[in-house]
């Protein structure tokens, strides 16, 4: 499910499946979102 929220996020710009993908990941760590951030906002950079 957190991978199926991310991509439909990533494809779409919607913010409750960002809000999903959030929900879904607190199992993993704070290390684990903030690398997940970074590679977020490198793909919005390279989209402009």
């Amino acid at each position: 499910m957190r991978d199926f929220s991310w991509k439909y996020f990533a494809m779409t710009g919607d913010v409750d499946a960002y809000l999903l993908y959030k929900e879904t990941g607190g199992s993993l760590g704070e290390e684990a979102s903030t690398v997940e951030e970074l590679s977020f906002e490198e793909e919005e950079a390279a989209a402009e």
